[in-house]
């Protein structure tokens, strides 16, 4: 576990209300399926089958207790790397899940969307991409960030290219950029830095996830296997969550004297 104190300024207004002890966003690594189903002597496949479960948890959680963003890391670029057939079944049950989700999270007010190279999946897993951010884009509930075939550095050169493309336009100026500049254009720059961050499996790494956006998030990691992943878990970690101390750079004093300045994150 970590302490927080910095984070980079922005002066934009959050979609999101500040609640205080409750964090606005939490982000998630789901690590373990693979371990669960192999200390079951099942193939990995069940074990991410079964990994569906607690992401269902994991939404109704934050439903239920009113956070206003949800960013799961449901697979990475480095994914792609794994055996021809395992990444095959991944596709598979993610096509299936979107085919059979959306409609009742769309009916509870959650707002669907994808970060990562979507380019690289499959056309018919693209089109349920696109439809179910189109079906949901209305809701604010709950916003539901599934980031898929998605990098933290892949992210952070991409904004790089962006401001390249706007310099080289004769539209930015060089020294006109700055944390403000790259930050708007990286995912999720609509909205708020996550507030936690939650790693299950044991390891202690964030693994190439939301390296801009994790930068003074409060990090949690736990022993829990993905698929074993319960309600009193999730309240572990708000509970630690809400005794740290979150300086942001400021002296215990002035943290608890003035509001952070620097959370707030919204559509531009």
């Amino acid at each position: 576990m970590q302490d927080s104190q910095d984070r980079a300024p922005s002066n934009r207004q959050s979609p999101i209300p500040n609640h205080g002890a409750l964090p606005r966003h939490i982000a998630v690594i789901m690590d373990g399926n693979g371990r669960w189903a192999a200390r079951r002597r099942r193939p990995r496949m069940i074990g991410h089958r079964a990994g569906a479960r607690a992401v269902n948890l994991c939404i109704d959680f934050c439903l239920e207790r009113g956070i206003g963003a949800l960013t799961l890391f449901a697979f990475s670029s480095e994914n792609w790397g794994r055996p021809e057939d395992e990444v095959g079944a991944l596709m598979k049950l993610f096509l299936n899940a979107l085919e059979r989700e959306v409609e009742e999270l769309d009916r509870r007010g959650v707002r669907i969307r994808f970060i990562g190279e979507r380019e690289r999946f499959a056309a018919a897993i693209r089109e349920r991409m696109d439809a179910a951010e189109e079906r949901t884009s209305g809701n604010a509930r709950l916003h539901l960030v599934v980031a898929a075939s998605y990098g933290g550095r892949q992210d952070i050169a991409a904004a790089a290219r962006a401001l390249g493309t706007e310099v080289a336009a004769g539209r930015l100026r060089p020294e006109d950029i700055d944390e403000r500049a790259v930050g708007a254009r990286m995912a999720l720059s609509d909205l708020p830095d996550p507030d936690l961050f939650i790693r299950t499996g044991g390891d202690l790494r964030i693994s190439n996830f939301l390296l801009w956006q994790l930068a003074y998030t409060e990090l949690w990691f736990t022993e829990t296997l993905w698929p074993e992943l319960d309600t009193a878990t999730l309240e572990r970690a708000l509970a630690d969550y809400a005794a740290r101390e979150r300086r942001f750079g400021l002296t215990g004093e002035q943290s608890g004297a003035f509001p952070n300045p620097h959370s707030e994150r919204a559509p531009e």
